[in-house]
């Protein structure tokens, strides 16, 4: 059995693509519950201002059923290439999000979107073949059941892409507490209720230390 290396999330040489988060297209999301579907999406986006990485936004035929993009992700990149495609249903068909892509110079490319079968694996099968080193954020893309989401996730697995969540993408940029604790903590605790409470927690006992 072959084994590939262990290549990590660099976070000067990553960029994110938002593929096809458009509140019609939401609609068709059943892999994963609505709120926490949302819940780490606008984890991802935090973490992509966060850690000051390029962030690309495109949409597909969004005067369409599909509808325009998440009102809370294109209020968090205002200044982002945003890239509306008139018809292109893989966006690597577009030549302004390749051009886009290339245009922010990184080669590890951080990938989600609606659904995970079209519009997070060809973009993603696309780039790998070009080059860049892939990670798809499992969580933060959304598809109509377990049966196509597995099917997406073997395929691009295989061509090379790795399946990461947004917690893992955001531990791994990190590298080390040390880097910064009250950012790293707030940006957890912000999407997980249950760090949430361990934060308070540890704040409480950090501020009444036993005698």
């Amino acid at each position: 059995m072959s084994t590939k290396p262990y290549i990590r999330l660099e976070k000067d040489n990553a960029a994110v693509l938002l593929v096809d988060h458009q509140t019609g297209l939401c609609s068709l999301v059943r892999d994963i519950e609505p709120d926490k579907f949302k819940n780490n999406v606008l984890a991802l986006t935090d973490l992509a201002k966060y850690f000051q990485l390029p962030t690309i936004l495109t949409t597909s035929f969004e005067d369409g059923p599909n509808g325009p993009l998440m009102p809370e992700i294109k209020d968090s990149f205002p200044d982002a290439p945003y890239i509306a495609r008139p018809g292109q249903i893989n966006a690597w068909d577009n030549e302004d999000f390749v051009k886009a892509v290339k245009a922010s110079g990184r080669k590890q490319l951080i990938i989600a979107g609606i659904v995970t079968e079209v519009c997070v694996a060809f973009p993603a099968l696309a780039a790998i073949e070009e080059g860049f080193e892939v990670f798809v954020v499992t969580d933060a893309s959304g598809t109509f059941d377990p049966f196509t989401r597995h099917s997406a996730w073997g395929r691009m697995a295989a061509a090379g892409a790795q399946l990461m969540t947004w917690f893992g993408v955001a531990c791994e940029l990190h590298r080390d507490w040390r880097n910064d604790v009250e950012g790293l903590a707030r940006l957890l605790a912000d999407h997980i209720p249950d760090y949430a409470n361990l934060i308070s927690s540890h704040d409480s006992a950090s501020s009444n230390p036993s005698p």
